[in-house]
């Protein structure tokens, strides 16, 4: 159970890496990523044969870190076999289904993997507070939200969701860095201030979605994103723990690390 303050004021915003600490296990972690996908992708292994999808889904405050985090986590991969899916907002087309239609094309099959960049979390973050939906409408997606994951992970699929969380002082600081980046000023928006305006509300979203979404078939996955060498380590070696985790259970063999050359 979260704390009075909630699960975000239980965070450590103090965590860091020096440098050197984040390209010694950051480059550990890809290499077990790289083989972990090999394996799961039957393309090696005493007995190659395609393993369960692997879904990663990132949520978080506006320059929280999910692209550099996401960047990190692809890098080592072959782009043939790892898909990134970003979402914003649902198009007129895509407003006539429910709202999780617009997934499910970016979900991986056996033997793939995805990584989403924002996801049907959405209900009940942004169109919960920004009233794009309706009270009735994000309070059933948590069941829906809910039944829906499970229903992936029954199927084989092993999930890792991750919030991305820094405080209000740093996420300032980083809307001035890029707006004073030229090539940088493209990641903000007009929008991005607005919802920093709500920031409390978006707080009370995001602490509710913690608590009624958090199940053992998807877990939350809680970084500490003030420092961003820290939250790029934590997340390489969150998805491999969840990506060994889930094959154990599964009952395929995990196979040893490779050993430093």
């Amino acid at each position: 159970m979260a704390g009075k303050g909630g699960r975000l004021a239980g965070l450590d915003l103090g965590l860091k890496l020096t440098p050197d600490a984040e390209a010694a296990r950051l480059a550990t972690a890809q290499d077990r990523l790289l083989q972990l996908r090999l394996v799961l992708g039957g393309l090696i292994g005493d007995s190659p044969q395609l393993g369960p999808p692997v879904c990663v889904v990132f949520e978080g405050w506006d320059a929280s870190g999910k692209g550099g985090a996401i960047k990190r986590l692809v890098a080592p991969l072959d782009p043939r076999h790892v898909r990134v899916a970003q979402f914003g907002a649902p198009s007129y087309d895509e407003k006539r289904h429910h709202f999780l239609w617009r997934f499910w094309p970016a979900l991986p099959g056996w033997g793939g993997m995805a990584v989403l960049d924002r996801s049907w979390y959405g209900r009940v973050l942004v169109e919960r507070v920004e009233g794009f939906a309706t009270e009735e409408q994000w309070r059933r997606a948590y069941r829906e939200i809910v039944d829906f994951e499970r229903t992936l992970a029954d199927e084989g699929m092993i999930m890792v969701k991750f919030w991305m969380h820094l405080s209000s002082a740093e996420q300032l600081r980083r809307f001035r860095a890029r707006q004073r980046e030229p090539l940088k000023t493209w990641k903000l928006t007009a929008e991005d201030w607005r919802n920093r305006d709500k920031r409390p509300q978006y707080k009370a979203a995001v602490e509710e979605m913690l608590d009624r979404t958090d199940h053992p078939a998807a877990p939350w996955v809680l970084v500490e994103a003030e420092d961003k060498r820290w939250a790029r380590v934590k997340v390489a070696e969150s998805v491999v723990a969840a990506i060994e985790a889930g094959m154990a259970a599964r009952n395929i063999p995990v196979p040893p690390a490779p050993q430093a050359a």
